[in-house]
């Protein structure tokens, strides 16, 4: 299913309050955004009990019961986990992922919030979640009576929210220091071969595994855990960032002209994320148009003409990184620096081109 509009985890909660009290709601995410930790949070908010019952563990019978004779008659009893005298939240993770005939069985507990002679408790609430056959993860085709019996909602990931949550939760400051820095490797599309890929679950199994070890954590072990719970682009950017903080080395000391750009060989990685930081921090400081650049945005124009020369030196690859282009093909700088650069650093444009 493809999404028209989305919400953030911020935003989640005052929609299910609105929305899951009264109607079945299904959660459409990709893996690792948070869906099932919101789910609870939210149920925990109600002061209700959350039960998850995960679509891919579980058959017709699960749900449905087991028959019992009672008098001259037979009926169903169903487990448990959903006969519950109090009202709940019922968790229906990885719904999509589960059988027909399974999906087949939730729906009078969806739509009718019964299942044989059981009724939800007044003040239950259903909520179902799933990843897209777009995340390349498991998922079947929704018989369109079961798209119908629910509202869907669509979550994205926000480095905004995930931010604010890892500060209140000891996520560990190396992760939340680079995330600031680099708000855009929070999320990365899943693969479709197998291998890790970055989603806030992946930063939090690696904050986990970093404090884990502590200050007994040295770089080639970093690699390690950071290549297996990230995409690589990322880990190779948050291994290089940690290098910035064990040795002191600082962006804005080398702007400011107080360092210089690492040179030794096997400081590659350090200069690669040294330059996408580079490129970041001129996106945030240099402005659209040159007519309304302030001072300081124009002495760090000049500055940074100064600075791609000495990086060109270094490497001309991670000069090229600087000024090149978005994933869409379009200028991520604004066009009058490029031009300037264009102007006056011959070389770097001509390798650019």
């Amino acid at each position: 299913m493809q999404a028209t509009l989305t919400v953030t985890p911020a935003q989640l909660p005052d929609v299910l309050l609105h929305v899951a009290v009264v109607r079945p709601v299904f959660l459409w995410g990709a893996p690792g955004i948070g869906k099932s930790s919101l789910v609870q949070a939210f149920a925990a908010s109600l002061g209700l009990h959350c039960v998850t019952l995960l679509g891919t563990q579980l058959a017709p019978e699960d749900l449905i019961g087991v028959p019992q004779i009672v008098g001259d008659r037979s009926r169903f009893a169903p487990p448990e986990t959903i006969a519950r005298d109090e009202p709940y939240c019922l968790f229906l993770d990885e719904l999509n992922a589960s059988a027909p005939e399974v999906q087949k069985a939730f729906y009078s507990l969806i739509l009718d919030r019964r299942i044989g002679a059981y009724e939800l408790p007044e003040g239950s609430v259903v909520i179902g979640a799933g990843n897209r056959a777009t995340d390349n993860a498991l998922a079947r085709p929704m018989a369109s009576a079961l798209v119908n019996r629910m509202i869907h909602v669509h979550l994205r990931a926000s480095a905004t929210d995930w931010l604010k949550w890892a500060a209140e939760h000891g996520i560990h400051p190396w992760i939340v220091d680079y995330l600031v820095q680099r708000p855009d490797h929070l999320w990365s599309p899943p693969p479709k071969t197998e291998e890790p890929f970055s989603t806030p679950r992946g930063w939090h199994m690696l904050s986990d595994a970093v404090h884990s070890y502590g200050e007994a954590l040295d770089e080639d072990t970093l690699g390690v855990l950071a290549y297996g719970a990230l995409s690589a682009p990322h880990a190779s950017g948050f291994r290089a960032y940690v290098k910035t903080v064990r040795h002191a080395y600082d962006l804005e000391a080398v702007i400011k002209g107080d360092a210089a750009w690492p040179r030794r060989p096997e400081d590659r990685d350090l200069l690669y994320f040294l330059a996408e930081t580079f490129r970041a921090r001129l996106v945030r400081g240099l402005p659209d148009s040159k007519d309304h650049a302030s001072p300081s945005g124009r002495q760090l124009a000049f500055r940074a003409k100064t600075l791609l020369v000495e990086l060109a030196e270094i490497s001309l690859e991670c000069a090229q990184l600087v000024i090149a282009t978005g994933d869409d093909g379009a200028p991520v700088l604004p066009s009058w620096f490029l031009v300037e650069v264009s102007r006056d650093l011959p070389r770097l444009a001509a390798a650019r081109s």
